[in-house]
């Protein structure tokens, strides 16, 4: 099959193909060399986000423009990069071939790094009903909604209705959720009782609600601890070894055969690989991510890799694969794109090894959490830390700036301002008749 008539081929020079904009294909992006390949990036969105400040744009902390960067101003200058919007459904190995939304794509070499999306586990009534995190779109879904409610709050008398409306739901008890939980705490006492003074914020509840032993589980002991003291002491109610069986008429149903009313049912409690379809059944592993070699190589196919949370690679170290966060993607990417000029110039390529930097989580206001090798700390320390690496790897200088001034000038003011219901507009139907 032909490659397509409007990816422009250049000469000498081979094509590779990624699926994914997100860390490890912007990493990639940054470090193919252009004397051997010409890089092809495919993405449903025309921008990256940066999906671990998602939670701040749904409780009204940043703009969603902040934490995006558009990829054709970020490969203005890149002569050998080409960008195309669409979605990749499936990929013929044998004719080296990508099928599109907008048609087919031939590669040299293809790199699938098309992350991970939420995990509802098969329950698909959940996936109706609940508010996901982890795309831009639904950080303003989430906005909008935890907005609206509150402006309700100011017009219902009947007790049951407001305690729906003032009741939060976080199921999920990872960095997202924990995050997510402790933004809330902060706007419950610094935030909303300015705005809405009519409104008994003490009728505010947060629930955080999580299916395993102790929350942030990727982390050390003693950073679990720490959040979940922190967290309840904010005001935060914490359960955990329960999990969501259903979400009907405003009812949360735990397994334990307890329940809770709410309108705002946020689920962060796992995730999926975003896999494409084409390889044989036993090449998907766990969570449905593609088993792949100690150089990220899937299966026989020597020029077709896989990397970050779409990638399984089981290890000694690692026997049910790698963690889902943007270093090991990151780190994935390098290698292989050392490795592909390593095969063009006829050298051995090397085994993937992942170095972990350590982890850090945010619990509000002057509070995180943070495991760097065997030194394990909190409190205002591991906040500042927690800023300085995220205003860091932000993407955009413009984006950089932006983020550090709005959070100045939320730390100075104890206040946000952009808590703003913005919606799409309806279309209202010819002469004005709105139908029956």
């Amino acid at each position: 099959m032909e490659k397509m008539t409007n990816i422009q081929d250049l000469p000498n020079k081979k094509r590779v193909v990624v699926i994914g904009g997100g860390f490890g294909g912007l990493k990639i992006a940054s470090k193919l060399n252009p004397q051997y390949f010409q890089l092809v990036i495919l993405d449903k969105n025309n921008y990256h986000q940066f999906q671990p400040l998602l939670y701040q744009v749904a409780i009204a902390g940043l703009e969603p423009s902040s934490i995006s960067y558009p990829f054709r101003k970020n490969f203005q200058n890149k002569k050998h990069i080409q960008f195309r919007m669409c979605e990749a459904t499936s990929v013929i190995p044998e004719s080296k071939t990508v099928e599109t939304t907008i048609g087919s794509i031939t590669y040299d070499y293809l790199i699938i790094a098309s992350g991970c999306d939420t995990n509802f586990f098969g329950n698909d009534s959940l996936k109706e009903k609940t508010i996901a995190l982890k795309s831009v779109a639904e950080a303003l879904y989430a906005r909008n909604t935890i907005l609206q409610c509150f402006e309700d709050s100011t017009t219902i008398n009947d007790p049951i209705a407001l305690e729906k409306l003032l009741t939060f739901i976080i199921v999920g008890g990872g960095a997202t959720g924990v995050e997510l939980a402790g933004a809330l705490a902060d706007m419950k006492k610094f935030v909303l009782p300015k705005d809405y003074p009519e409104i008994n914020f003490d009728h505010m509840r947060i629930v955080l609600i999580d299916a395993s032993k102790r929350l942030l589980s990727g982390m050390s002991e003693h950073a679990s601890a720490s959040a979940s003291e922190v967290l309840k002491k904010r005001g935060v109610e914490i359960f955990q070894e329960v999990f969501v069986t259903s979400y009907e008429n405003d009812i949360v149903n735990l397994n334990d055969g307890s329940t809770f009313v709410s309108k705002n049912v946020i689920w962060v409690a796992g995730v999926a690989a975003n896999s494409l379809v084409g390889f044989q059944k036993e090449t998907y592993g766990r969570a449905n991510r593609i088993i792949v070699n100690e150089y990220c190589q899937i299966g026989t196919y020597k020029d077709v890799f896989a990397l970050g949370d779409t990638a399984y690679m089981a290890c000694k170290k690692y026997p049910n694969g790698h963690p889902q966060v943007a270093q090991v993607a990151i780190q994935m990417a390098k290698l292989v794109v050392e490795n592909l000029e390593k095969t063009e110039t006829n050298k051995t390529p090397n085994a993937f090894e992942y170095q972990d930097k350590g982890s850090l989580a945010t619990i509000g206001r002057n509070a995180a959490v943070a495991d760097l090798h065997k030194l394990h700390f909190g409190g205002r320390i591991a906040w500042l830390l927690w800023l300085f690496i995220h205003i860091f790897i932000i993407v955009g200088v413009k984006n950089k700036v932006v983020i550090l001034l709005d959070w100045a000038w939320n730390y100075v003011t104890y206040d946000v301002s952009l808590r703003l219901l913005i919606r799409p507009k309806l279309k209202i139907p010819p002469n004005n008749i709105i139908p029956k």
